[in-house]
């Protein structure tokens, strides 16, 4: 599949769980459903990937996590705030470069249409 097939499976995932529990949830809450939902589907992914950083001869082998990634292609960054920020969209594309993926998601539950809640972000590797 690609990044973009996979983008719809995943906002048509994050629009069912949105739409069962709505806004004002915890991050974790919503992480966890979407993990649900995009298992039943049959892709890979994985819950809190470990991303490493490496600068010059450091390594840090929990750089960061990842939320959630999709078929080691799609990265998604599961937010509940009041709204999404500079800073948000920043670690996505910091977690794409490090990741070597083309597309992430960063999906804020915590609004009241989740088409609004959502923000795809392209690494141009």
């Amino acid at each position: 599949m690609t990044e973009n097939e996979i983008s719809k499976v995943i906002f048509d995932c994050a629009l069912k769980v949105h739409k069962s529990l709505g806004p004002g949830l915890l991050e974790s809450a919503y992480e966890e459903c979407l993990f649900y939902e995009l298992k039943k589907t049959g892709l890979s992914i994985e819950k809190q990937k470990p991303l490493p950083l490496v600068y010059e001869e450091v390594k840090l082998e929990v750089g960061y996590r990842i939320d959630l990634i999709v078929e080691n292609k799609v990265i998604i960054e599961v937010k509940a705030v009041e709204a999404l920020n500079d800073v948000h969209l920043a670690l996505v594309l910091t977690y794409l470069k490090l990741s070597n993926c083309k597309l992430g998601l960063l999906i804020n539950f915590n609004v009241t249409l989740i088409k609004n809640g959502i923000r795809r972000v392209v690494n141009n590797l």
